[in-house]
């Protein structure tokens, strides 16, 4: 018997996921997709996996770049997370207001963030409705390990505290 999806979704929401937004260039444009489906696949050599959805301009963005940053949110960047989760935000201004970093490769460093990964992609495998985008760790940096992760559990934002 099929798994019934909306009981699966209900289920897989009690997943305590960190949130994060990825970020590339796609010409003079920067993309960026608030993320909660990625993790660190090896130590040796350092290795990341971010899942996006397969026929989003982020997905074919990255792809198309060959690079992304994972920039790790804090509890008090959940404004970030909701600014680039919105589906069709325009590719214009969309870091209006924020006072970036840049990694070598140009794409964004949200300021204020726990830490962030620079990849370049390495590999990409259809999975269900995502492509997984696999890289090696290029460039990283931390910027307020003190403060507590942004995470998302049972579909709603949550804090540690």
């Amino acid at each position: 018997m099929p798994v019934d999806q909306d009981e699966y979704r209900r289920l897989s929401d009690l997943l305590a996921v960190g949130v994060a937004v990825a970020s590339t260039r796609q010409g003079p444009h920067d993309v960026l997709v608030t993320v909660d489906s990625y993790l660190d696949l090896s130590y040796d050599p350092p290795t990341m996996l971010i899942a996006l959805y397969g026929m989003s301009r982020a997905a074919e963005a990255v792809e198309e770049a060959g690079h992304v940053c994972l920039t790790l949110l804090s509890d008090d960047q959940q404004h970030l997370a909701d600014r680039f989760g919105t589906p069709g935000a325009p590719l214009q201004g969309m870091l209006g207001g924020l006072e970036v970093t840049r990694t070598a490769d140009g794409d964004a460093i949200l300021p204020g963030a726990l830490a962030h990964f620079a990849l370049r992609i390495d590999q990409a495998v259809d999975a269900a409705t995502h492509r997984l985008l696999i890289g090696g760790v290029v460039e990283m940096g931390e910027g307020r390990p003190d403060a507590d992760p942004a995470v998302r559990f049972a579909g709603e934002k949550r804090s540690l505290r």
